[in-house]
């Protein structure tokens, strides 16, 4: 258990924290396997995928996930959506 209070406030706030990036996390995997659903079957639209796009741009501008993965998914997607 933390002694000081800066150490408590640290403890309240990183398990805040953890549960937004956890739902935020959560919300981006079923988004995404949805979206690899809607590619599979025919009625792909292209503001589906501004939607992925968006949505992988403001989880990495959150911080939730690193900028890096955030391109490599949407590259991912950009390939799944055009075959």
């Amino acid at each position: 258990m933390p002694q000081h209070k800066s150490c408590k406030k640290r403890v309240k706030t990183s398990t805040a924290k953890r549960l937004s990036n956890r739902e935020n996390k959560t919300q981006m995997r079923t988004a995404i396997k949805k979206f690899k659903v809607l590619c599979t079957s025919e009625d792909k639209s292209p503001e589906s995928l501004h939607k992925i796009y968006k949505m992988l741009d403001v989880q990495a501008r959150k911080g939730v996930i690193p900028g890096k993965r955030a391109a490599r998914l949407k590259s991912r997607m950009s390939a799944l959506y055009s075959k």
